[in-house]
């Protein structure tokens, strides 16, 4: 089977490795449809995450559908569709049935105070192939899947696999609550959900920090207020913002890759650190391996994030850290933290503890994830679509990336897609056209439509391109359905080729570098405030 594998710093590759098989009575075998590039599945390649044996698969997200399970899993059988929690839980000892399944006793191999264990990891995570492959063993399958209706695509669901977890557990962390005031720093994919959480928990205002312009554009969308690092300082614009208070909660969600500014008030504020991040940078990613176009640089500022969280947080603030920082990170402004009375708490995602109640959300759409997957790439562009990522290309937020897309596949006369995608019944007489291939063609946002149309054939892109010229007319879904149907049309349909349609906002040639930006869509409408929390939280637990 194919699968993205570390072979060392700055070295990965898209390698024919062996299928895995059942190893323990609660394992289960998964046929991966959907994976996707995380920033942490870049701190192994930058170096900034050591510890990973060669030659392990990466990543730890993933939607499927079950092949095979051992005896000992009692609630799933072949066929059914499931999303993969990110990190592994045995769901029996005392950590697991609190509600803390990052501290799973049994998971990780080195024992009760092992720590976290995660698929795609270093040694001392469990060193557990991860999921960026087309098949994958998940163990403790009984408590390590959850089942997906036919409603939730993989398009959310690849979302709730770590993402959108990982941010409600980053404002759980934060004690975010009705009316508060919230900085999140990071506009990547997990501190847009994070944004989104904190909304859902009852914030009344969200500030979103950022340097990257597109994804303070997608933080816009949901109606949060942002501040470009590059162009102002961010503590001083908050402050100004708050009334000179700072904000009640922070969301750190960038951990030790951080950056420093390139140009404006910050960046010569923090002109005289260089010497100091330089130091910080050379301890942190000991090991470095830049590649030959700006690739798998570790972050030039590794505490900044930190730094900028306590310094944002009122007088008796509290801040969640989920973004990622190694073992032998430790640079902290303790004493600045003590001086103002804050809260800090920290730490890995108690996935399973939340995958269950968002996949309701999704559901009964509460929540809608589709416009945070900005990026869909198949399996052969795997290893360049993680150069783009890597380098924070414009439309590269958040890639999913599409594990059907392989030569077995093509051979066997293409892509048979998982009950999700399969296209609908017809919806005839709209607006006097001739029945849709997509029912609820209309009322589908941009993310979703990108992914439904890769299963159909030309004759059904041509209707669906006819309607919109004549109807709809919205932005963005001309040109995607245009391109679509060139693929379609060159051999790189359902029946062959690479089904990953490209953003509207970023169409790029493979074999250059032109980026063609588009119209963006219309904005994203706020959740409601105050969405009640129904995730199981144990008595006493704070998170």
């Amino acid at each position: 089977m194919k699968a993205v594998v570390w072979h060392g710093v700055g070295d990965i590759r898209l390698d024919e490795v062996p299928e895995p098989k059942i190893q323990d009575p609660h394992d289960a075998i998964v046929r991966i449809t959907t994976s996707a590039i995380c920033g942490t599945d870049l701190h192994f390649v930058r170096g900034t995450m050591p510890g990973l044996a060669q030659g392990r698969v990466l990543g730890h997200e993933a939607v499927g559908v079950v092949e095979e399970t051992g005896p000992g899993v009692r609630n799933f059988r072949p066929g059914d569709r499931v999303v993969v929690p990110s990190t592994v839980a045995c769901g029996v000892c005392s950590y697991c049935r609190a509600g803390y399944f990052a501290q799973c006793d049994h998971a990780n191999p080195a024992g009760r105070r092992g720590g976290t264990t995660f698929f795609g990891g270093p040694e001392a995570a469990g060193g557990l192939d991860g999921l960026q492959a087309e098949y994958a063993r998940v163990p403790f399958a009984h408590v390590g899947l959850v089942p997906l209706p036919e409603s939730v695509d993989d398009a959310q669901a690849i979302l709730l696999s770590d993402i959108m977890p990982t941010a409600w557990f980053g404002a759980k962390l934060a004690q975010v609550g009705s009316g508060d005031t919230v900085a999140v720093l990071g506009a990547g994919p997990v501190g847009q959900c994070a944004a989104l959480a904190a909304r859902l928990q009852g914030a009344g205002r969200v500030i979103v920090v950022d340097g990257v312009e597109d994804r303070l554009a997608l933080a816009r969308r949901q109606h949060a207020e942002t501040v470009d690092f590059n162009a102002e300082d961010p503590v001083e614009a908050v402050l100004e913002m708050t009334g000179g208070i700072g904000v009640d909660r922070v969301i750190e969600a960038v951990g030790i890759d951080a950056e420093r500014p390139v140009s404006g008030p910050a960046a010569d504020a923090l002109a005289d650190a260089q010497e100091e991040f330089d130091e910080e940078r050379g301890q942190t990613a000991r090991v470095q391996h830049p590649g030959p176009h700006g690739t798998w640089l570790p972050g030039d500022a590794p505490s900044l994030a930190a730094r900028w969280a306590v310094d944002l947080a009122a007088k008796a603030g509290t801040i969640g850290m989920i973004g990622v920082y190694p073992p032998h990170a430790d640079r902290f402004p303790i004493g600045q933290a003590m001086q103002k009375n804050l809260t800090l708490q920290g730490g890995n995602c108690n996935h399973r503890r939340y995958i269950p109640h968002l996949v309701d959300m999704v559901r009964t759409g509460a929540l809608d994830l589709t416009p945070f997957v900005t990026q869909w790439a198949g399996t052969q562009d795997a290893i360049e679509a993680y150069e783009d990522f890597d380098r924070r290309e414009h439309g590269w937020t958040k890639v999913a990336l599409d594990m059907t897309d392989t030569a077995a596949e093509e051979e066997a006369g293409g892509r048979a897609p998982g009950p999700a995608l399969r296209e609908r019944p017809t919806d005839a007489g709209r607006g006097g056209q001739d029945a849709l291939p997509l029912p609820d063609y209309d009322e589908l946002p941009l993310g979703a439509l990108q992914h439904r149309i890769r299963a159909l054939d030309a004759d059904a892109l041509a209707g669906l391109l006819a309607y919109e010229r004549g109807h709809a007319q919205r932005t963005g879904v001309l040109e995607l359905l245009t391109e679509r149907l060139r693929q379609v049309e060159h051999g790189s349909g359902p029946s062959g080729g690479n089904p990953a349609a490209p953003h509207p906002e970023h169409s790029r040639s493979r074999k250059g570098s032109t980026v063609t930006p588009a119209t963006s869509p219309e904005p994203m409408s706020p959740p409601p405030h105050g969405t009640p929390d129904q995730s199981g939280k144990p008595k006493g637990d704070r998170t």
